[in-house]
């Protein structure tokens, strides 16, 4: 069987989840187009693609808090990529958390709670209003 990457001719942005490669711990999930992989697999630094800002978006170029790619896998359809990463800085979520999956549903009432802490203050890093 001949074995390729993901499928950037068929969806030209994939989901990519992040995935701390020491504990496993979901860290977060963005989009990658067929430029930012292979950024990444040059420079060994997670580059994804802003969907908001529709650009490349170097993990880490405001805060400091960047993601060394460990290893990179996508599955079985090749419409999804996992990459394993080590966490500089602490934090891969934008509100200051180490995890993007901060808050906590319960299942039987819909309550919310914040189950993680937060690691740098958005409003020192990033300015006022981008959160």
């Amino acid at each position: 069987m001949s074995e390729q990457g993901p499928d950037f001719d068929r969806h030209e942005l994939l989901p990519v989840i992040a995935q701390d490669d020491e504990t496993g711990e979901v860290l977060m999930l963005a989009y990658m187009n067929r430029e930012a992989y292979e950024e990444t697999l040059r420079t060994g630094r997670v580059c994804y693609y802003s969907r908001s800002r529709r650009k490349l978006w170097r993990k880490g170029e405001q805060s400091g808090h960047q993601q060394l790619l460990r290893h990179v896998y996508f599955d079985c359809d090749r419409d999804t990529i996992l990459v394993r990463v080590e966490q500089l800085g602490g934090a891969a979520c934008h509100e200051g958390f180490r995890s993007c999956f901060f808050r906590e549903v319960d299942p039987d009432t819909g309550a919310v709670r914040v189950v993680g802490e937060r690691v740098f203050d958005p409003e020192a890093v990033y300015g006022r209003g981008k959160g």
